[in-house]
């Protein structure tokens, strides 16, 4: 009985052993940062006027300017890696960027697989047609034509809320969304109000409006599973430029309205 419990005993401590390491990785992302003295932060480049590419082929927007602002405070170089909705959260989940700014909604299943810091922006997903489409409601969409970038916030709640009869076509990106609905491929659009207002300016022949919301989405920065550090050290950024008004001047320079109260 005592050889039984020593080696049950000697199985545990082994065990233990095993897993300090693993603990031990669990948190090295801030480290790693600090050590390299760059970080990749993955942002969009298609999502005016969150991020986009200039006239001088340079990413601009807030996301660019927010993940600039990190980067700082830091005191690292910044990397920016681009991305779009479908493989943002992959590119975290590999390590192939240490944060993602890229217009990123919190929702209970993105929760299971990442972490996220404070809000930083505000944002809504809502969806709009031509003045002469006759939609209201998410009932209005029966028989009619929707486009919306595949894996986006925006497309999971068209989904909950589309009644069946509706022709939902979902694209790879947003530029690809856009274009089908400019080029008459869909009905409908469902999408961020600041792409949707870069669209209306771009195509005022189209007379495009908004016709509903569907969920106010304020936007967060992406970390990887586990790397608390590296939240509380951003969110300790998020939490100053609030403070000292440097959210709202972002806000204001790229949305044209602050940023407001914002959820922790």
């Amino acid at each position: 009985m005592m050889q039984r419990r020593s080696f049950g005993l000697g199985t545990a401590v082994l065990g233990l052993a095993m897993l300090a390491p693993l603990a031990a990785q669990a948190q090295t992302a801030l480290d790693d940062v600090m050590a390299r003295k760059v970080i990749n932060i993955a942002v969009p480049t298609d999502f005016p006027p969150y991020g986009f590419v200039g006239t001088d082929l340079k990413p601009q927007g807030l996301d660019v300017d927010m993940a600039a602002l990190i980067a700082a405070k830091l005191g690292v170089k910044l990397e920016l890696v681009p991305v779009t909705s479908a493989n943002r959260i992959p590119y975290l989940q590999t390590k192939k960027a240490d944060l993602v700014i890229s217009t990123l909604g919190k929702n209970a299943e993105r929760e299971k697989v990442i972490d996220f810091t404070a809000a930083y922006s505000p944002f809504f997903q809502a969806v709009f047609a031509a003045k002469s489409v006759a939609i209201k409601t998410p009932a209005d969409l029966a028989g009619k034509s929707i486009g919306v970038t595949r894996g986006a916030i925006e497309d999971m709640e068209l989904t909950k809320l589309a009644p069946a009869s509706a022709d939902v076509k979902r694209f790879e990106d947003n530029n690809a969304t856009v274009s089908a609905f400019v080029s008459g491929q869909v009905q409908a659009i469902a999408t961020g109000a600041s792409v949707a207002g870069n669209l209306m300016a771009r195509n005022p022949q189209l007379a495009t409006e908004y016709k509903f919301v569907l969920k106010d989405s304020p936007n967060f920065i992406g970390v990887g599973k586990g790397e608390d550090k590296l939240r509380a050290k951003v969110n300790e950024v998020i939490a100053a430029a609030k403070a000292s008004g440097d959210l709202d001047k972002m806000a204001n320079k790229w949305l044209g309205r602050p940023a407001g109260d914002l959820p922790n």
